[in-house]
């Protein structure tokens, strides 16, 4: 296999390292790796959450043009 994937959560416009790794397995070929990938805890969604209602009031209101 190629170079593996690396994936990382984005969270309030940075990127956030996984508190828990995780793969991503080629399901025709299990021992090939496509990617790592972070797995979230409950710290990483409620982060995410409370970026996400931050950043709620200016997005709603912008306009689509």
């Amino acid at each position: 296999m190629a170079d593996t994937l690396q994936l990382h959560h984005w969270i309030n416009g940075e990127r956030v390292a996984a508190s828990r790794p995780g793969t991503s397995l080629n399901p025709s070929h299990t021992r090939d790796v496509v990617a790592n990938v972070p797995d979230a805890a409950a710290a990483d969604v409620d982060a995410a959450v409370a970026a996400a209602r931050a950043a709620f009031p200016g997005w709603s209101e912008a306009s689509p043009e």
